[in-house]
C-alpha cells in the first residue's frame, strides 16, 4: 500500500477505512516531502467532510442496487399503475 493508492481510493470512493487511516498515521515519519503534502491534503478533505471515515461497500452490492433501481423497481411501478387503470 502506498499513500498515493490510499489517497486516490479515498478520493474516488469518498471513504477512508480505519485501517488506511492507521497506516497513514503509522507511516507519516517515513514520508517524503511530496507525500507529506498529500497526507495533509487527505486530512483536510476528511476535515471538510468530503472524505468520510467508514467502510467501502463492495462493487457487486452497489451494482445490484443499481439494477434494482434502474430495472426492477420501474417494472414494479408500471405493473401497479396498469392494474390501477384496468
Amino acid at each position: 500500500m502506498t499513500l498515493g493508492e490510499v489517497f486516490l481510493e479515498s478520493l474516488t470512493s469518498g471513504v477512508i477505512t480505519e485501517r488506511e487511516m492507521a497506516w497513514v498515521a503509522a507511516q507519516q515519519g517515513a514520508f517524503a516531502r511530496h507525500e507529506e503534502a498529500l497526507a495533509i491534503r487527505l486530512g483536510r478533505l476528511v476535515d471538510e467532510g468530503q472524505i468520510n471515515l467508514g467502510c467501502r461497500i463492495p462493487s457487486r452490492v452497489m451494482q445490484h442496487r443499481q439494477v434494482l433501481v434502474d430495472w426492477i423497481e420501474p417494472l414494479g411501478r408500471r405493473r401497479r399503475a396498469i392494474a390501477a387503470v384496468a
